[in-house]
């Protein structure tokens, strides 16, 4: 990388990342603060006959656009681990974008992996002592994403896709996480 990238680098992080979330979200409202930092992962994926694929991943959480949104990577398997493997749907280097929207009470999720060229539009909101984002794949498959066995060091995270049938949720992914640090 030149000095002069460097630079461009060294001064958009600054005016991405901050420090807090902004004024105007609440606190009950504030969903996602809880994940900011670094996280390790152990991850379950799931074809469609129910069989799993394990592996291992990182993901890393910052506030950022002024405190109004909060941003994730997602990266599997660790960078530490070596080479991706050659399956793009195995390789993930992504991210989320959560934007607070006063006006529907609730937070726009926006997941991009340009690996595979997925991108997934869901709405998150607290159903009890979960955060569950529902919405649908690029395709129009209807999804669920939930946050769940939430805890100070660690989280549960599971992707649903719902069956042809309208009724029946199957397990795409799960995640469980510690925080790192």
């Amino acid at each position: 990388m030149t000095t002069a990238a460097m630079n461009e680098t060294a001064n958009f992080a600054p005016v991405l990342i901050a420090e807090s979330r902004a004024a105007g979200i609440a606190e009950p409202d504030d969903l996602y603060g809880w994940l900011i930092g670094s996280w390790e992962l152990d991850v379950l994926d799931y074809d469609a006959a129910g069989n799993v694929q394990r592996g291992d991943g990182e993901v890393h959480f910052a506030r950022v656009l002024e405190g109004r949104a909060v941003q994730d990577v997602w990266i599997m398997p660790r960078r530490v681990a070596g080479a991706p493997p050659s399956a793009a749907c195995r390789n993930r280097y992504g991210m989320t974008l959560r934007v607070w929207d006063p006006a529907i009470g609730a937070w726009r999720v926006t997941w991009i992996n340009p690996v595979s060229g997925s991108r997934d539009e869901l709405i998150g909101r607290r159903v009890g002592k979960d955060l569950v984002q529902v919405g649908t794949h690029a395709n129009g498959v209807p999804i669920r994403w939930s946050f769940t066995d939430i805890a100070p060091n660690g989280f549960r995270w599971i992707g649903e896709a719902l069956e042809p049938d309208g009724k029946t949720w199957r397990l795409e992914a799960e995640f469980h996480a510690r925080r790192l640090g």
